[in-house]
């Protein structure tokens, strides 16, 4: 299966280690473009100001660019793991990536539970195949 991952870029080194996991279970899979760098990707930086990551977002098309490698996927798997506090933290870009995936009518997998948000309500409606951290489950 080819599978495209999503999440906070918080999580690139973890995405790196479920790529790694995912190819050795006989899946293709892609990320963000950001993760494949040994520095930390700008969009998880926290001493560089939101303007800045605006401009990188705008000037290297991040958004579009992992739209277009969800559409050549059959599914997209979502590393929601806490952040801010939140148990399975799911942000804006991560929210607007399971939307277009599920408009594409792929398969939607999140590595934990729904979090409880402002927006879980949407999330639950897009009906993801929790998998509760168990890359095996993936079929």
């Amino acid at each position: 299966m080819k599978i495209t991952i999503c999440g906070s870029m918080s999580f690139w080194m973890e995405m790196r280690a479920v790529k790694d996991g995912l190819e050795i279970l006989g899946h293709e899979v892609l990320v963000p473009i950001d993760t494949f760098s040994d520095e930390m990707p700008i969009e998880a930086r926290t001493d560089i100001a939101d303007e800045v990551k605006i401009s990188a977002k705008i000037e290297y098309d991040f958004i579009r660019e992992h739209f277009k490698k969800i559409e050549e996927s059959d599914a997209i798997l979502v590393l929601n793991y806490e952040k801010k506090g939140v148990e399975g933290y799911i942000g804006g870009n991560t929210f607007l990536e399971m939307g277009h995936a599920y408009g594409l009518g792929k398969r939607i997998f999140l590595m934990n539970p729904v979090p409880e948000m402002n927006y879980s309500i949407e999330m639950h409606s897009m009906q993801p195949i929790v998998i509760d951290r168990d890359i095996t489950k993936i079929v």
